[in-house]
């Protein structure tokens, strides 16, 4: 299954608009978007929403997310389809380079309840 892009509601709405540029049939979606958690949704449900939606997280959230996310296992959470951390400092061009590689290059399972960062620290130095 290829991988489907929840955008946290912190990162700009041209981050989808350069994706969908870099490939069309990418399916990416940004919180505050039709079908998507409401812009202000608390980061508990957004992490409900990723599991069902089998959607990976891509934020600028760093100091809430790793909590929560440890909540949602205790709470009995089964699993998330991928959590990415934006590094600081990030271009768009070098953030939109980096998940448009990351979505042609890998199924949406590999991601499943993995964390990182992007872009990664090679991909960066290239960019």
């Amino acid at each position: 299954m290829k991988i489907r892009f929840l955008l946290d509601e912190n990162i700009s709405p041209r981050l989808k608009i350069a994706l969908k540029r870099l490939a069309m049939e990418m399916d990416v979606l940004r919180v505050g978007d039709e079908g998507a958690p409401v812009l202000g949704t608390p980061d508990p449900e957004i992490l409900q929403f990723l599991a069902v939606s089998r959607r990976l997280l891509v934020t600028e959230n760093r100091s809430t997310i790793p909590e929560h996310l440890t909540d949602y296992y205790a709470a009995g959470g089964t699993s998330h389809w991928g959590i990415l951390w934006v590094r600081p400092d990030t271009t768009m061009g070098q953030l939109a380079a980096s998940l448009h590689l990351i979505w042609a290059a890998s199924e949406a399972e590999e991601w499943q309840d993995q964390t990182g960062w992007v872009p990664f620290k090679l991909l960066a130095a290239l960019l």
